[in-house]
């Protein structure tokens, strides 16, 4: 490829150099020979002045002796009356010689000025200079054949044309450099051109220099530059794109099976008690009972879903204050005593420092809590406790909620907060859990600026860390879902 463009290179100087010498050539030429009739030009004129001084009528100018004139005039010697007839000729008969009265120098002459023109002779059939000296009566012509003119025009083009060959070997080896130069380095932007093509956009080109060639290097390498990130954005895209997707397979799988089993629970129970259960007392309220839990476990899933998918698709509304943290503790506590002391559990308040707020949805910040101490209370045996409180973290503040239940395996951490994943779906599913309760909390918690996390041991317990803005300026304009910290 670089010996192609070598050549087109080097082919395309050679063909410029070409055209220059044959400009210089014409040009040249040109000049030499208009300059030579111009000189000879006026050596003509004085002599035809000096032959006008010496014959100033054309009656006195002697025939016989006009060819010895001529010779020593140095051309061509001729006498014409006004009235244009010629009275003599160094080289023809007059009388056999038409009239000149239209010839263009001797027009001039009659006018009483140096006429000059060249033109083939129609005598003896030879281009001559022509120039006209105005005598008294008349005018004397001196002609002078125009291939003295052309033989020295010719010797000075030789001479430049010799000249400019010699002075164009330098510009020949330059342009020969010159050439080589640049096809290596189209060479090389063109091999990096198919490197693009390829999809090769982490290769650059070398840069080098401030000149063009180095613009055209680092301009092409920001472009790669941005193909890259381009390329790297649509691949992390499409990555996204194939999690969303199996995101809503996931989902609408999960949704099913969880709407399935109530289901069909409901149904099987109900054709149960048409069947003529109902008018049994030992089976209809214990099967009106197991309908009314499936019942109400629709009801809470189908809720959670509301609340999922308003969260996700930004319709949820909410309405960020200041408010005390302990505040929020306590509406939490009193709220999930009784459930707590229902299974025997105790609920103990570490209160945050007298007076720090944090920038928040009241209403939201209590489900947090509400699902987490919910969590905390079907996962803690009877007897165990469950301890809610916050403290500073920077400019957020953390608020968590540790329970002395029967922990959680660290291979299941990365996922705790995905919709429908259990620990343990048997026990989940009898407790009543809906299996979306964390991701709201996720969701809730984003919504918020804020993280959440959670440690745990397995037969230790576990603890639910969530973070909230210490003020306005903390919740920022674009809240993002983080992602999930496990330790």
């Amino acid at each position: 490829m670089t010996g192609r463009i070598f050549f087109k290179l080097i082919v395309g100087m050679f063909g410029l150099l070409l055209v220059a010498i044959v400009l210089v050539d014409y040009f040249a030429t040109q000049v030499a020979r208009d300059a030579y009739i111009a000189n000879l030009r006026r050596q003509l004129a004085d002599k035809g002045r000096m032959l006008a001084l010496s014959f100033p009528e054309p009656a006195r100018f002697p025939a016989v002796g006009a060819r010895e004139i001529a010779q020593a005039a140095g051309g061509r010697v001729t006498v014409i009356r006004s009235d244009g007839l010629v009275l003599a000729d160094s080289e023809a008969n007059p009388r056999e010689m038409e009239n000149h009265r239209n010839r263009p120098e001797l027009i001039d002459a009659f006018r009483g000025v140096v006429g000059s023109s060249i033109r083939r002779s129609a005598t003896i059939g030879v281009d001559f200079l022509y120039v006209a000296v105005p005598i008294h009566g008349g005018a004397i012509r001196i002609a002078v054949p125009l291939s003295a003119i052309n033989r020295q025009v010719s010797e000075v083009r030789a001479k430049i044309l010799s000249g400019t060959a010699l002075a164009f070997l330098p510009a020949v080896v330059i342009a020969a450099l010159l050439a080589r130069w640049v096809s290596r380095r189209f060479g090389s932007i063109l091999a990096y051109a198919g490197e693009l093509a390829k999809g090769n956009f982490r290769a650059r080109l070398p840069s080098t220099g401030g000149a063009e060639f180095g613009t055209l290097a680092r301009t092409l390498n920001e472009t790669a530059g941005n193909l890259e990130q381009t390329m790297a954005q649509l691949q992390h895209e499409h990555t996204e794109l194939e999690k969303v997707e199996r995101i809503r397979k996931d989902f609408v799988i999960n949704v099913s099976h969880e709407l399935r089993t109530p289901l069909a629970s409901i149904q099987g129970y109900t054709e149960t008690l048409i069947s003529g259960a109902l008018q049994d007392p030992q089976y209809n309220m214990r099967f009106l009972r197991i309908i009314r839990h499936n019942a109400e476990r629709l009801a809470r899933l189908t809720e959670d879903l509301l609340t999922l998918s308003r969260i996700e698709q930004k319709r949820q509304k909410f309405e960020f204050e200041a408010h005390r943290v302990n505040d929020l503790l306590r509406d939490a506590v009193e709220l999930m005593t009784p459930l707590a002391e229902k299974n025997q559990i105790r609920i103990w308040e570490e209160p945050a420092p007298s007076g720090v707020e944090v920038w928040c949805d009241s209403e939201a910040v209590s489900q947090i809590l509400s699902n987490l101490l919910d969590n905390a209370i079907k996962h803690t045996p009877v007897g165990g406790a469950i301890t809610v409180g916050g403290r500073e973290s920077g400019r957020f503040f953390e608020l968590y909620v540790r329970d002395t239940g029967v922990g959680i395996p660290a291979e299941e951490l990365p996922r705790l907060f995905e919709r429908f994943y259990r620990v343990d779906k048997a026990r989940s599913r009898e407790l009543g859990g809906t299996g979306l309760g964390l991701a709201i909390v996720k969701h809730l918690v984003a919504a918020h600026n804020g993280t959440a996390r959670v440690e745990s041991r397995v037969n230790e317990g576990s603890t639910f860390f969530f973070t909230l803005p210490g003020s306005e300026s903390e919740l920022g304009g674009e809240r993002l879902n983080p992602e999930f910290t496990a330790l």
